[in-house]
């Protein structure tokens, strides 16, 4: 997949797409530090990796462990709308085949899903 969308400056783009949203967001941004910069950066080398690309995140951070990353924050169904709301949002503005848009659709789905951690 990583090859097919166009590789990592898919993945960079898309992020910052993302991160635009998040910026303004006045649920979302409280959650994220003052400079997003960094944040932007793990996220675009984690979601490069997760779909085939190289394993830059991994070997700059160690295992994703993407619940226990998250685990300070509480993210409630309110906050993991939000955010599923801005990264599809994101992904809107991507021209990706529709089956290629499902597979991505599906994975922020069950990834936002799986990291709710509080009512």
């Amino acid at each position: 997949m990583y090859d097919a969308v166009g590789g990592m400056p898919f993945f960079v783009a898309l992020v910052d797409r993302f991160y635009a949203r998040v910026a303004h967001d006045i649920m979302l941004r409280p959650l994220y530090p003052d400079d997003l910069g960094p944040p932007a950066e793990h996220l675009a080398l984690f979601l490069a990796q997760y779909w085939g690309g190289p394993t830059t995140y991994s070997e700059g951070r160690g295992h994703p462990r993407l619940r226990m990353r998250h685990a300070p924050f509480a993210i409630g169904q309110r906050e993991r709308d939000r955010w599923l709301t801005a990264m599809t949002a994101a992904l809107d503005e991507a021209d990706l085949d529709p089956d290629v848009r499902k597979r991505f659709d599906d994975y922020f789905t069950m990834a936002a899903d799986s990291l709710i951690n509080s009512q």
